[in-house]
């Protein structure tokens, strides 16, 4: 079970009206799932709030949504269980990781250890209905979403944003336009790293392949003085 210290961290910070529906629809969705299957397990919804408090953000990667397969979901952007096959693109994340720090892909796909280390692991919809990608996208998480990326733009300390393909970097941009951002906060955009688009170059973006975004959010970090991320732990 998520431990609840941290997202209460990000609750208090929020707007109060943000955490009010978001319990609304904790409990929507606790009851919608009578009839339907419905992943992440609930109590896993807000897994990367409760992973990684507001002060210990250094890094946040944005996805759209969870898997939608048996046992993949686990509340945190990219990433699966132990003993769960790689998807295409976290595959390629390990490939562009290994070339870019010199490091071997790792074999499981459980990312926690990133979301202990300070990156924010955030999707955009929070649940998903079994086998029906995007099913969710308009049940009202980008509410709560759309708040803590704002948030994460106000943080005092230094921030990289890691948006790969248009749909993360809409969202943070349109983030930027409704906030006041700090100084210290730095984007680094590139395509998906999807296989349908992680090798090429598009609508003035850079590949996935080749952007080099763990070696480049680390020289952010440290030049700016905060600790980099070890992304091979």
């Amino acid at each position: 079970m998520t431990e609840r210290t941290h997202i209460d961290e990000w609750f208090e910070q929020l707007p109060e009206d943000v955490v009010s529906q978001t319990q609304r629809l904790l409990e929507h969705v606790d009851t919608m799932r009578q009839t339907e299957t419905i992943y992440p397990a609930q109590d896993n919804i807000l897994n990367a709030l409760a992973l990684t408090a507001p002060a210990s953000v250094r890094v946040v990667i944005l996805g759209q949504d969870p898997y939608h397969g048996p046992g993949q979901a686990m509340g945190l952007s990219f990433s699966v269980p132990k003993g769960q096959k790689l998807p295409p693109s976290l595959r390629n994340i390990y490939k562009e990781m290994a070339v870019d720090l010199g490091c071997t892909p790792p074999a499981c796909g459980d990312l926690t250890s990133w979301a202990q280390q300070g990156v924010l692991l955030l999707n955009t919809t929070l649940t998903v209905r079994e086998r029906a990608a995007n099913s969710h996208a308009k049940l009202g998480w980008k509410t709560l979403t759309d708040a803590i990326v704002r948030l994460c733009l106000q943080l005092e300390q230094p921030v990289v944003f890691l948006t790969w393909g248009r749909h993360a970097i809409d969202m943070v941009e349109t983030a930027r336009k409704a906030t006041d951002a700090n100084a210290n906060k730095f984007f680094l955009a590139s395509t998906h790293p999807s296989p349908l688009s992680a090798t090429r170059a598009a609508g003035g973006l850079p590949a996935f392949m080749g952007s080099r975004p763990f070696s480049h959010a680390n020289e952010l970090l440290t030049q700016h003085g905060a600790i980099p991320i070890d992304w091979c732990a």
